[in-house]
């Protein structure tokens, strides 16, 4: 690992740089019910469907924004662009058919390299709309589907009506989710057959080029009994002066013994609000594996989520933020223990440095009968200097007494002891610092595939330049 990561480059410029904008369409800011129709008449979307997008705009006006947590003032969803469709093919199954600007944009980015040696399929975003995708065909033979979520609603509508926002994430669950159920646009649809176990990562990569934008990608992903899958999404964005919107959606059904693992590197620029939704529901000895890394945004609320249904079912957690300056990384993990005998773990580690602020915010909730719940929760902080804030905000309700839970916190900073001990033996304090830095992330990032574990090290690494003045 060590060798390859010396011999592995990123620049920041590869997230930063942006291009022209060409827009089939871009609609005017705000939100409209008028933009609503018109996203489902472009996709020819059948009647249910628009009803879910109409009673998403109507619950988002109902809502107020979140009282507690980041501060969302200078978010004007009104400025926000929330559709706009690049002028390109959609769903191209060469590389060869995306523009030639876009395609270099996923070139810089590493997806095609990536797709020949380690992916069994890939689907790449841009804007409002999924404009490459491709799947192995000998996982195509297997039965797997590996669809942008557009085309899902057309070819599989019974499947994706049963699941689409309705026992997972529901509509009402929040303003934001009820503003994703009425603009969604693009996101990827996994459906893994019974007993099939599919080997290779399958990967979406969502990128927003154009200022004032929003992203509203759906995910769905069904594992039926006995199945596996992993699936890793990547995300970024340009730097503007305007701010941003995500909003995405994540939905994971993890059936009877079946197991899935999603892993993300979220790299938004900082003037993007990062809201997103991300739950899986648990069914009986089924096991979900949520492996998180967020180093972008201004602001980003964001806490996967896990209900235990099943008897036997398992939630794991671990993540990793980071905030610099002028950013507030609010995030965790929430699992609700409803099944007999269900376990859950969730690792959770910061780094804040330069007045950055990251908060642990997490529920463990055990109704009552779920018997011998057992659940093992660890924060861990590190903060670079005396600017910069942490926070744990722990939430546990438990309603069975046979449940056995253990929550750890700690905070610290880098000490002159240790920075001291390495100068010694011939580093500089800034290497000193990161290899600090690297043994406390380095739980997280060996969980994650080699090319992404590559990637986090050098998005901190980028992070931490120039940190002790």
């Amino acid at each position: 690992m060590a060798s390859q990561l010396q011999d592995f480059e990123i620049r920041r410029e590869i997230y930063d740089s942006h291009n022209e904008e060409k827009l089939k369409f871009k609609a005017s800011p705000g939100l409209t019910e008028e933009l609503v129709k018109q996203i489902s008449r472009d996709k020819n979307e059948p009647e249910w469907m628009l009803k879910k997008r109409l009673l998403g705009l109507k619950i988002f006006h109902e809502k107020q924004l979140p009282d507690w947590g980041p501060d969302l003032s200078e978010l004007n969803l009104n400025e926000i662009v929330f559709y706009m469709r690049p002028d390109a093919k959609k769903n191209a199954r060469s590389w060869d058919e995306v523009p030639e600007d876009i395609r270099k944009t996923y070139e810089r980015l590493g997806i095609p390299e990536a797709e020949q040696k380690v992916l069994g399929g890939v689907g790449a975003q841009y804007e409002s709309e999924v404009l490459y995708h491709n799947l192995r065909k000998d996982l195509e033979e297997k039965g797997v589907v590996f669809l942008d979520m557009d085309e899902a609603v057309q070819k599989y509508p019974d499947l994706v009506k049963e699941h689409f926002m309705t026992t997972c994430v529901p509509i009402n669950l929040h303003k934001f989710s009820a503003l994703h159920a009425a603009v969604w646009s693009g996101g990827t649809f996994i459906y893994v057959p019974k007993n099939v176990k599919v080997d290779f990562p399958l990967q979406a990569y969502f990128r927003m080029n154009a200022k004032k934008g929003g992203q509203f990608e759906h995910t769905l992903i069904i594992v039926d009994e006995n199945a596996e899958v992993q699936y890793i999404e990547g995300c970024s964005s340009p730097i503007y002066t305007e701010n941003s919107l995500h909003a995405g959606c994540v939905e994971i059904h993890v059936k009877k013994r079946a197991r899935a693992r999603y892993s993300s590197i979220e790299n938004w620029s900082r003037n993007t609000y990062n809201l997103n939704t991300k739950r899986a529901v648990v069914h009986e000895d089924g096991v979900i594996e949520w492996v998180n890394g967020n180093n972008g945004s201004k602001c980003t609320m964001l806490y996967p989520a896990s209900v235990l249904l099943g008897d036997r079912s398992k939630a794991d957690f671990i993540g990793i933020a980071f905030a610099g300056h002028g950013q507030h990384q609010d995030t965790g993990s929430k699992v609700t223990h409803i099944g007999k005998d269900t376990s859950s773990t969730i690792i959770s580690k910061s780094i804040s440095k330069e007045g950055g602020i990251t908060t642990y915010r997490g529920l463990i909730n055990v109704k009552k009968g779920a018997t011998n719940a057992k659940s093992n929760v660890q924060c861990d902080a590190l903060m670079i200097d005396n600017k910069s804030q942490s926070n744990t905000i722990p939430y546990i309700d438990v309603e069975e007494s046979t449940t056995s839970l253990a929550h750890e916190a700690t905070v610290g900073k880098i000490s002159e002891e240790q920075i001291f001990y390495l100068t010694s033996r011939g580093l500089n304090k800034e290497q000193a610092t990161q290899m600090i830095v690297s043994g406390f992330i380095e739980p997280i990032v060996k969980e994650l595939p080699l090319e992404y574990a590559v990637e986090l090290n050098r998005l901190i690494q980028l992070e931490m330049e120039g940190s002790l003045g």
